[in-house]
């Protein structure tokens, strides 16, 4: 008698992409050097015994030494510190910026490609509109509309012990909303193409024959299966995020000195590189590796996350 084969074990759709992203090399290794440049930013700069701040005159620029890995600025200011101070911001608001887009914009275009309709047209005009608005004019008004609201919400911040050396949080914050509130755009669009297929899927069907809420066949049902490209597009929101933050942050709408991210040392070192060509390798390169680990993580999860693509 021949022994009857044993079904394979059923596995959550987490574990499946999971599973598909551990095979992808290169995704992982970014996603591992992306959390050792989180955890670097985050945890090294206060054993590094000199802040962002502290300067020598004395010093100036030297080049990159044992005493000082990356060099330091006319000033005097180690390069190795201001870089992973730097890292913190452009990371934070790179990552919590695009978070805020992601909310907006997969909400937004899940209720317009899902209701259609003159709703659909009417959210969509409204989108075509703040298109057409200059975009980077759009968040400097953002910002100087602000600007009040943060300086008050920086002194309340800084009453509480943890956070009383952390100068500027609430134009930080205020980078946040205004970055978020206007990178949504693309965002909804990508989303309510794909619902606008999904829709008609044969499950989504299932869903509304048994008397499901829209708003579960939305989040439960639709968004899950249209997280491929959007996941991808976030991917290149954040170093997007990230530029728009420097140049606010050069037009004096973003952080300010001697705080600065990536893209304000960015700027610096490109108006020194003939002098210091330090000043512009270290976070330049350092942001073209994020850059490069970003995508391929993107597309890593990508391909984890379709579950169409596991099928074939």
């Amino acid at each position: 008698m021949s022994a009857v084969a044993q079904p394979e074990p059923a596995h959550s759709p987490g574990r499946d992409a999971w599973l598909r992203l551990r095979r992808n090399r290169l995704a992982l290794i970014s996603g591992v050097f992306l959390l050792a440049l989180a955890f670097t930013c985050i945890v090294v700069p206060p054993f590094l015994g000199q802040g962002y701040a502290d300067q020598n005159l004395a010093l100036g620029a030297t080049s990159p030494s044992a005493a000082h890995w990356f060099g330091t600025d006319e000033l005097g200011r180690d390069q190795f510190a201001r870089v992973l101070y730097g890292g913190r911001i452009s990371l934070m608001v790179g990552f919590v910026a695009s978070l805020v887009a992601l909310s907006i914009g997969v909400t937004y275009g899940a209720v317009a490609g899902y209701v259609g309709g003159k709703l659909d047209a009417l959210l969509m005009r409204v989108v075509d509109i703040l298109y057409a608005l200059p975009f980077t004019i759009f968040v400097i008004l953002i910002m100087v509309f602000l600007k009040e609201p943060m300086n008050d919400l920086d002194a309340w911040l800084r009453r509480f012990d943890f956070l009383k050396n952390l100068q500027g949080i609430g134009k930080i914050v205020g980078l946040f909303a205004a970055i978020g509130a206007v990178e949504w755009l693309t965002m909804a669009r990508i989303v309510r193409g794909q619902v606008l297929t999904v829709k008609k899927m044969e499950y989504i069907e299932a869903a509304r024959t048994l008397g499901y809420s829209h708003s579960r066949i939305i989040f439960r049902h639709i968004i899950p299966n249209v997280l491929g490209p959007v996941i991808v597009f976030t991917t290149l929101t954040i170093p997007a995020v990230m530029m728009l933050e420097s140049f606010l942050s050069f037009l004096g709408l973003g952080v300010d000195a001697p705080l600065s991210s990536w893209g304000t040392l960015i700027k610096d070192g490109a108006d020194k590189m003939e002098n210091f060509p330090w000043l512009l390798i270290f976070p330049g390169g350092l942001f073209a590796t994020t850059l490069l680990a970003l995508n391929l993580l993107g597309d890593g999860l990508r391909d984890a996350l379709d579950v169409r693509a596991a099928k074939d």
